[in-house]
């Protein structure tokens, strides 16, 4: 009798503890930070609050970083910037294996710019040694003349110039979340994008084919990875810009979503 009725009592503590799993747990995805990562955020161990930690750097203006905690109940990177202000978190001292890396990150944007024309905005933005090109795989721009918001590839600071290749197969979307990934690989200098796990192949740069100046795009030796939101031109349209940050992941593979 007493071993039935212990396994009664087993019975309806085991249903209990299902039936109070919150919404949306069940089935969630495990940690994203596992070993043999080049880098990883999911923010799940982070304070709520102001972004600080030692794993990474801030680069700020008129923008916040926060970590806060998502409706699904994961805890997510908040970035809020004023007009043409920027908040990044920052990767310093990073170095991947033969300068091939993939990027990955989870991404809802409140909503992007609609003026002034030709507004542009980087959301990833590698750097390093060898190469005065700041490589920006992940961005975009306003176009008036289409008129829309587009993803787009681009660089600065280089001999390819200030460019940003928008493509209209690319349109941004607003208040959803989205799978976001890319690709840096120096064996022919090698920009690629995929959203929601699909590649878009006019979202490409190399060598020989980019949006900039006609010379050779020439990859740096990237040791500097800066993820979260610039907005480069003033009288803005809204006038401040959110959105939230989630699984960030740099690798020697490509992780998909």
């Amino acid at each position: 009798m007493r071993s039935f009725l212990a396994v009664i009592t087993a019975a309806l503590l085991l249903g209990t503890a299902a039936g109070s799993v919150p919404a949306g747990a069940v089935g969630a995805s495990p940690r994203s930070c596992t070993r043999g990562l080049l880098f990883c955020e999911d923010f799940e161990r982070m304070p709520a609050g102001g972004a600080s930690t030692v794993n990474w750097g801030v680069d700020t203006r008129h923008g916040t970083l926060t970590v806060e905690r998502a409706r699904r109940g994961n805890q997510v990177l908040h970035v809020h910037t004023v007009d043409n202000g920027r908040a990044f978190l920052r990767v310093d001292d990073f170095a991947a294996p033969g300068n091939r890396f993939y990027g990955r990150m989870r991404l809802r944007v409140d909503a992007f710019p609609t003026a002034p024309d030709w507004a542009h905005f980087t959301l990833v933005e590698a750097t390093g040694a060898g190469s005065a090109e700041v490589v920006r795989p992940v961005g975009g721009q306003y176009a008036p003349t289409v008129p829309g918001t587009f993803w787009g590839v681009g660089a600065d600071g280089g001999p390819t110039g200030d460019w940003t290749n928008w493509r209209e197969s690319a349109p941004v979307t607003e208040d959803t979340w989205q799978c976001v990934e890319w690709q840096i690989d120096a064996t022919d200098n090698r920009v690629a994008v995929w959203f929601d796990g699909v590649a878009n192949p006019e979202l490409t740069a190399s060598t020989a084919e980019h949006g900039g100046n006609d010379v050779p795009f020439v990859l740096p030796t990237v040791d500097t990875v800066k993820i979260g939101w610039q907005l480069y031109q003033g009288g803005t349209t809204p006038g401040e810009f959110d959105l939230w940050i989630d699984d960030i992941a740099l690798s020697r593979t490509r992780l998909g979503c």
